[in-house]
């Protein structure tokens, strides 16, 4: 056992080493088989490698033919393009060639001509200087002298030519105008044509019975006296059956006054106490249906943007009057006629309906003949935001002020045309003619006046003064004299316009 060991120790570095020679045996034949596989696949690289290069070049070489054929392609059309163009310049330049030649023909030809010009003016040259030594010995004239008389019979003709011209022009000019004018004012007044309600200072009111009488003047008068002294106006009761008057300039008091009567009559219960509640009811109503009427009428002319201090004021010309002439209604019409002509003329349309409508809201808070309502209603106009030009066309409707805009003429213009039109206002064609004798008649006393002439329904007098009599300071004084004379001794309607006119004629007389 002990020697099987010791052989056995003493094989195992003998069986070692063989095993370590059979495996460097079978690595080497294992690497030799791996150099020659490596070797077949760098040949077969090498192989593919070249087999790729020849057909790269092969690739190379068509397109290098393809490329060198577009290339001669596009060579021989440039070569054909510069051939054409090359044969066209040829033919433009033997154009031309011609051309030169023409044109040094037409030279030498004019030049020739110029030549034989020069020759014949120099011979009429000639010719007229002996014609002119001729017609000079004929007339005994020198030829600066002959040249002023020609220039000034030419002169003469020219004028007496030019001023028929121009009269003609004026005439027709003026024709026109005028037949133009009344057009547009016709058709105004044809699309308006509205009718007017005539006022009166009285109202009555009709009672169920006479016993009401007693009821309404009440004990000792006192309820007659409530209504009058609350109201401010006066109320009759006569003989007259079922009727009471309540008499009053003022159309706003007289209408709270019978609105009030006749509710206190429709109630039964009439006492002092029932008689103020009732007109204090009334007066509240009547300032609400002020500022409805001027948001209707500002409605109907399409007039938008007014304040409410605007249309109440409006509203309030409903109650008011001018020689019976209702002015709520009276001033659309006005808006209305001035619009009209506007759109005629190619003017401001809304700034003349708006002018229009606001032209009388003075007189809503001036008595009637207190003066000056177009200043005043041009002040409250400017309160009311209104824009500069409505505030001059307003005060200068009746001339305080000069008008600034067309449309402030068309203003006056539809402002006389309302008032002054058969049946507007309640005055008689008597009465009218007598104001207007009455106007001529004042100022024709004065001396100096030669003529006198009351026009635009009297609402302006123009007179006529001497020369040599009246000079310009006395003018300015007697425009004066008689305004304020047509103030203290007549009534009239708005304002009058006293224009004095002195001027110079001079007359001559061809025999």
């Amino acid at each position: 056992m002990a020697i099987q060991t010791i052989l056995l120790i003493a094989a195992l570095p003998v069986v070692g080493i063989m095993g370590y020679a059979v495996r460097a045996y079978l690595g080497k034949i294992k690497l030799n088989s791996a150099e020659v596989q490596a070797s077949r696949i760098v040949q077969d690289a090498v192989r593919e490698a070249e087999a790729r290069r020849k057909e790269l070049l092969i690739e190379a070489k068509d397109q290098l033919l393809k490329e060198k054929n577009l290339f001669e392609k596009e060579m021989r059309e440039r070569r054909q393009e510069l051939q054409g163009n090359e044969k066209r310049l040829i033919q433009k330049e033997e154009g031309l060639d011609k051309k030169i030649e023409q044109i040094e023909k037409q030279e030498k030809s004019v030049q020739l001509k110029e030549l034989e010009n020069q020759e014949k003016e120099a011979e009429l040259q000639r010719e007229f200087e002996r014609h002119k030594r001729e017609l000079e010995r004929i007339s005994g004239l020198t030829t600066e002298e002959a040249k002023q008389m020609l220039l000034k019979n030419l002169e003469n003709d020219v004028r007496f030519e030019s001023i028929k011209l121009i009269n003609k022009i004026e005439e027709e000019a003026r024709r026109t105008a005028e037949k133009k004018g009344k057009e547009i004012i016709l058709a105004a007044i044809q699309r308006i044509a509205s009718d007017f309600t005539s006022e009166v200072t009285i109202t009555t009111v009709s009672l169920p019975s006479d016993d009401m009488k007693g009821r309404i003047i009440g004990r000792e008068g006192r309820n007659i006296r409530t209504l009058e002294n609350l109201v401010g106006v006066d109320m009759i009761i006569d003989d007259t059956p079922e009727v009471v008057v309540i008499s009053c300039f003022d159309p706003v008091r007289r209408e709270i006054a019978r609105l009030s009567l006749e509710r206190l009559i429709q109630n039964g219960r009439i006492h002092p106490a029932r008689i103020e509640e009732v007109v204090d009811k009334v007066t509240a109503e009547i300032e609400e249906n002020m500022l409805e009427e001027g948001e209707k009428a500002s409605f109907e002319l399409g007039i938008p943007g007014l304040s409410k201090d605007a249309l109440y004021h409006i509203g309030k010309l409903k109650y008011r009057s001018s020689y019976g002439q209702n002015l709520l209604s009276h001033s659309k019409e006005v808006a209305n006629i001035a619009g009209i002509m506007a759109g005629e003329l190619g003017l401001d349309v809304m700034l003349a309906k708006r002018a229009g409508l606001l032209h009388d809201i003075g007189k809503g808070s001036v008595a009637e003949g207190e003066g000056a309502h177009a200043i005043i209603g041009s002040e409250m106009a400017k309160k009311f935001g209104e824009n500069p030009k409505v505030v001059n066309i307003i005060a200068s409707h009746h001339y305080d002020k000069e008008p600034e805009s067309f449309e402030a003429v068309l203003i006056q213009i539809a402002d006389a045309i309302s008032a002054s039109r058969p049946g507007a206002r309640r005055e008689s064609l008597e009465t009218y003619l007598k104001r207007l004798d009455n106007l001529e008649a004042i100022a024709s006393k004065y001396k100096g006046v030669d003529k006198c002439y009351a026009i635009q329904a009297g609402r302006e007098i123009r007179v006529v003064v001497s020369n040599e009599l009246v000079n310009d300071e006395r003018a300015v004084l007697l425009a004066r004299e008689i305004a304020q004379e047509i103030e203290s001794e007549l009534k009239y309607p708005g304002i009058v316009k006293v224009i004095v006119i002195r001027e110079t004629r001079i007359i001559d007389y061809a025999k």
